[in-house]
């Protein structure tokens, strides 16, 4: 399942994988919050929590993902996952590379650094939440 944070900046879509995520979850949450903020802001800043419930993503799942980014590769500005699964962290800087905008994963306890970097582009001072290692 795929569920929308209400607790985000302007301009950054949140969003949280919970469980299994199936085509359904792409259809009916992630597809539209994306095409809203492109439509509001003319690009999308994206954090995407993959918490410690997530479980694993349907083939048909990966599939959407991977026609939305298509469909959309431009429009993103920043991506930031948030997660302690250690495969997203590579998995990332392969992606990054095939998106003109930048994309950076964080570690689950740095969600509010992933957020303040999806938002401005900068993370937060020493004093403040810590730097992402990923």
């Amino acid at each position: 399942m795929i569920r929308v944070l209400n607790d985000m900046p302007v301009g950054v879509v949140g969003l949280e994988a919970i469980d299994d995520v199936e085509e359904e979850d792409y259809r009916d949450v992630l597809v539209p919050a994306v095409e809203s903020a492109i439509a509001e802001h003319g690009r999308v800043r994206l954090v995407y929590v993959l918490g410690p419930d997530f479980d694993e993503y349907e083939r048909e799942a990966v599939w959407e993902d991977l026609k939305l980014g298509a469909r959309h590769a431009s429009s993103f500005e920043r991506i930031a996952v948030v997660t302690d699964a250690p495969w997203v962290g590579p998995a990332m800087r392969v992606f990054s590379i095939l998106l003109p905008g930048q994309a950076r994963a964080f570690p689950l306890a740095e969600r509010v650094a992933a957020t303040q970097w999806a938002a401005t582009g900068d993370l937060p001072g020493p004093g403040d939440v810590g730097q992402s290692r990923r």
